[in-house]
Order: C-alpha cells, then structure tokens, then sequence
C-alpha cells in the first residue's frame, strides 16, 4: 500500500514483531469500516429526515409504531461507530466523534415520541419534546461537520482538506442560522400565535383568491413549523451528504484503487 494514514506503522522496520503484511491488514479493515459508516450515514440521513417527518405528521407508517424512527435514527449512531474504528489513537478526531455520537443516541432515545405526537399532537409534552427532537437533529448535522473535517484532514488528499474545511465551516454557519430561524418561529408560535396567524394571513393574501388551494392552505396552517424547518435543513443535508460522498470516494481512489494500480 502505497498511502500511509497518521501514525499507523507500514513497515517491519517499524514493528519487528509483526509480519509486515499486518499493519496494512489492520489499516484495511479499518478503511473498510469506515466506508461502510460513511455509507450508513450517507442512506441514514435523509432516510432519518423522511421517516421521522412521516411518523410525527403522515399515516403511512402509523401501525409499525415507534419502530421506524427508532431504526433510522439507530442507522445514524451505526454509522458514528464504525467511524471510530478508524485511528483511534488521535484525540482530536476522537472527541469530535464522540460529541455527534452523544447527540446520536439523543436522538435515538427521543425519537419514539414522534410516534406519540402524531397519536396525540394537541398534548403540550409531546409537543416540547419534538421541538427539541428538531433542535438535537440539527445540532446533530452541526456536530457532523467537524467529524468530515478531521477524517478528511487524516486522508492524503490536500484538495479534499481544502474543500471540506471550508465546505464544512459554511455549512456550520448555514445551520446556526437555520437554528435561529426555527427558534425563533416556535418563540413566535408559543407565546404569541396571534401574530403567527397574521403571517399566515398575509401569506395567504399574496395568493390570488381564485388560485387559492383549499387543502394545502389547511395543511400549511397545522404543519408550518415543520415546512419551515424542512425547507431550511434540506441545503445544509445536501451539503452534508455532498462532503460524506467525496471523502468515501477519496478513500477508494487513493487506498483501494492503488492497490490494483
């Protein structure tokens, strides 16, 4: 193997107790551990953001129970923990790891009150409970960041570093932003839904009332703080799943690819 990663050894020299073949086996599994928890966060995340909007909202997955959320969300830490078998000696790749790996099992544990929500959405608990369910999914993303960042800065490519450092800072920054927004949206909706209705209204009255559709408009009113944080967190998932893409395919290029080469 002709591409060596932090200070895994590659040579007898280096450890003479061990067959030299050892080390790039060891260094192999990893890599291939890795891509399989790239790949599981690659599916896991829309899949996560489809799942749970349809258990809190939809019919369609009502009678599976809280199982859905459940899985998906599960698929997210999976994927965390088959990143940590890679490197596991530097400390900085570690911690970023661990923090999205604590916000993974928050979310696993909070996802079955979507589920209950959608069987029972006017109780006030359940309702708390999926704002801050929201709020832990986006810092989930946030905390992501940081995790591409340092596994790409451990791969031996200077054009993946470049680009996922600042890829992932804007994308840390779009995702403050989107935080804000929909905090600031539940703030409005929970201590004044007067004013909340008047933006309804005035949103409503830009459409022409011929070309006013009766059900969406009924759908917008119950779900527009969930239309709201969707429509916000779908560029910050897109560019999260652009950089988890690019690392995967670096990773077989230069690693797997040189070996056939």
């Amino acid at each position: 193997m002709n591409v060596v990663f932090g200070n895994t050894p590659t040579s007898r020299s280096e450890r003479p107790d061990m067959p030299e073949s050892a080390p790039n086996a060891e260094l192999l599994s990893a890599l291939g551990q890795m891509v399989r928890g790239l790949s599981a966060l690659f599916w896991g995340i829309p899949a996560a953001l489809i799942v749970c909007v349809q258990t809190a909202k939809g019919d369609w997955l009502r009678t599976m129970g809280i199982f859905p959320p459940l899985l998906v969300t599960a698929i997210l830490y999976y994927g965390l923990h088959m990143l940590g078998k890679f490197q596991k000696q530097e400390r900085v790749w570690r911690a970023a790891l661990e923090r999205a790996k604590v916000l993974a099992i928050i979310n696993v544990g909070l996802s079955p009150f979507l589920y209950w929500y959608n069987k029972i959405p006017s109780q006030l608990f359940f309702t708390v409970v999926i704002s801050i369910l929201a709020f832990t999914g986006m810092t989930f993303l946030l905390a992501l960041n940081p995790v591409l960042w340092r596994l790409a800065a451990m791969l031996p490519d200077e054009t993946l570093r470049q680009e996922t450092k600042f890829f992932t800072a804007f994308n840390r920054n779009l995702l403050l932003v989107c935080m804000a927004l929909t905090a600031l949206f539940l703030g409005i909706a929970w201590s004044n839904s007067l004013m909340l209705e008047q933006v309804f209204d005035f949103i409503v009255g830009l459409i022409p009332p011929g070309r006013r559709p009766g059900p969406l408009l009924i759908l917008l009113d119950r779900s527009a703080g969930v239309w709201l944080m969707l429509f916000l967190i779908l560029p910050p998932i897109a560019m999260t799943m652009a950089l988890i893409w690019k690392v995967k395919e670096v990773i077989f290029a230069s690693v797997f690819g040189s070996d056939h080469g």
